[in-house]
């Protein structure tokens, strides 16, 4: 499988890196050696993984890794959670893919320590907490790829235009060195990845969260956190008794 390093390194080093075009490449050389890679994807949430499953699954074999222990409340994790796993089940159904889903264990503790140890809390968003926080989820995501034996790992992330392409691939391209297992890199905002992205939330009836999961951003953005908890609580209490 071709590491995303041997096309960068061809690369004009003064020049913006289209991380889409990247990847395209990279597809291409699945096609002309006629494989089709196994591909661990991060997920921060449903409305992430639309497109960039859609756009993925037509080349590579996609697992699903919920690894998110930076969102706040427990009751808001659970239903994201869910959420992206009632997902991927519906797009499988849909469109005949066989795509899996795995979700790490929720250990919130670490990501405040990490954020404390680091005196980030007063970070505006989009800022030093945020890098901290793609390193953290990456740096599980690689770990897990490595121990199950994928081709690649990579992150969803990527589709937000509210997140920084550029620095979440560059994380994932320097963590890659540490693990051995290959970054895929993406740009699944691009040709109306995000705006498909929305249509596909329309379409799946997907539940879009108004705040990236933190408890530090919730606050800078004015979040209702109380209020944002009793309508988790209700949703699990709902889907509880829709199992029963």
């Amino acid at each position: 499988m071709i590491n995303a390093e041997e096309i960068l390194q061809r690369l004009n080093k003064n020049q913006k890196i289209n991380y889409d075009k990247v990847f395209q490449q990279v597809a291409t050389s699945w096609a002309r050696e006629n494989v089709r890679p196994k591909i661990l994807l991060h997920s921060c949430c449903a409305p992430c993984s639309t497109y960039s499953l859609e756009y993925l699954s037509q080349s590579a074999d996609v697992t699903i890794y919920f690894a998110n222990s930076n969102i706040h409340p427990r009751s808001e994790y659970e239903r994201r959670k869910i959420v992206q796993e009632n997902f991927v089940k519906d797009f499988n159904e849909r469109t005949n893919n066989q795509v899996q889903f795995l979700s790490a264990e929720y250990k919130p503790n670490e990501f405040m320590q990490m954020v404390q140890r680091l005196n980030l809390e007063t970070e505006v968003e989009g800022g030093k907490r945020c890098a901290s926080c793609f390193q953290m989820r990456l740096d599980i995501v690689a770990e897990k790829a490595l121990e199950l034996g994928y081709d690649y790992f990579g992150s969803a992330l990527t589709l937000s235009p509210k997140k920084n392409g550029q620095l979440i691939n560059e994380i994932g391209l320097d963590i890659q060195k540490i693990y051995g297992v290959h970054y895929l890199p993406s740009d699944f905002k691009k040709n109306n990845g995000y705006k498909r992205s929305i249509e596909m939330c329309k379409e799946y009836d997907i539940y879009r969260q108004c705040y990236c999961g933190c408890v530090f951003a919730a606050k800078q953005q004015g979040v209702d956190l109380k209020e944002q908890n009793r309508e988790a609580v209700a949703f699990l209490e709902k889907q509880t008794k829709n199992e029963d």
